[in-house]
């Protein structure tokens, strides 16, 4: 799941263009072996990680989707994929997210999948209404030119929603107060590999702060503004001095792989992490540098007026405030 560090780093950075550490940081990843990470490694050793044991190796980690009462299949088949690999072992609570109430069918099917503990939470209206200085005439018109430019759910109100809440909302909902890190994990979605060690305990033991699967090109159409605002928001003293010594700039606006993204999200190279399997520490959203980023953007209005989603948000906060080497692949 988690394997060797990927520099965030493109060609011409750091050292002379097309060099052989520059050729070697483009390499095609699918090529590197899968080994487990460096030690240490906490895993099971008896009881360790009993679903029932108050004295366990377990931290305060939860596994977390956000999900309808209408993906129940899909949903099932994502946690018999992860219990079956990861969680059957090591037993983390599962939290489980809706905009509506869970029905007593949901309930027991999922509950009945794991031998963890498993909570069913709904998200308050106040984090999943579209906020009040939205100008919803505006949203119709903006949702016109993004189908036109072919933009992928333009007109459904509540995927601008979703990435809203996933953006800058999902930490702060009382369920996830006591816990630091999770493991988001969508309906309809695989687990393959066996991981025989607490990927929870790696991220502090490591010292990480987020780690994803897969970098991805978002569609540049999509987010035409996200990184002036982004430029807007550093323009003052005050946020410029939220800058990490050792940020990813210059991947976030690499230019070189794809010039036509680039130059469309105007200086913004569009990739991001897919943040459908992201494993992070919500003490970084909860940092006074991501808090006023996102009140920023929240404003701005991209998530409703464009489709500003929570994998380039969360990609650029971290590329910009947080140390690229706390980011694991």
């Amino acid at each position: 799941m988690l394997r060797t560090p990927v520099k965030l780093t493109p060609p011409g950075f750091g050292s002379s263009k097309d060099s052989p550490k520059d050729q070697d940081v483009w390499r095609d990843p699918n090529l590197d072996p899968a080994d487990e990470p460096s030690e240490p490694l906490r895993r099971v050793n008896g009881d360790n990680y009993s679903p029932n044991n108050p004295n366990s190796d377990r931290i305060n980690a939860t596994i977390l989707s956000l999900v309808r009462n209408s993906e129940l299949p899909q949903l099932l088949m994502s946690m018999r994929d992860l219990e079956r690999t990861f969680n059957s072992k090591f037993n983390y609570p599962w939290t489980f997210f809706n905009d509506e109430p869970f029905t007593e069918e949901f309930k027991r099917r999922t509950s009945a999948e794991t031998a963890a503990q498993v909570r069913y939470e709904q998200i308050p209206k106040e984090h999943w209404e579209v906020p009040s200085w939205i100008n919803m005439d505006l949203f119709e018109e903006s949702a016109n030119i993004l189908k036109e430019q072919d933009v992928q759910y333009a007109h459904m109100l509540s995927y601008h929603q979703m990435c809203r809440w996933n953006s800058g909302l999902f930490y702060k909902h009382p369920a996830l107060a006591d816990y630091r890190y999770y493991w988001r994990v969508e309906p309809n979605v695989h687990f393959f590999c066996d991981i025989d060690y607490d990927v929870f305990r790696f991220m502090e033991d490591h010292n990480k702060t987020y780690g994803f699967t897969i970098n991805l090109y978002d569609s540049p159409e999509s987010l035409p503004t996200l990184w002036p605002e982004t430029l807007k928001f550093l323009g003052s003293d005050a946020n410029n001095k939220l800058l990490h010594p050792e940020n990813a700039m210059p991947w976030l606006q690499d230019k070189e792989r794809r010039p036509k993204h680039n130059e469309k999200a105007r200086g913004y190279s569009t990739c991001h992490f897919w943040s459908n399997f992201e494993i992070g520490d919500m003490e970084f959203w909860r940092s006074e540098a991501y808090e006023k980023y996102f009140e920023h953007l929240d404003r701005a209005g991209g998530f409703f007026y464009e489709r500003w989603g929570d994998a380039p948000v969360h990609s650029i906060a971290l590329g910009l405030f947080e140390d690229r080497n706390r980011i694991h692949w």
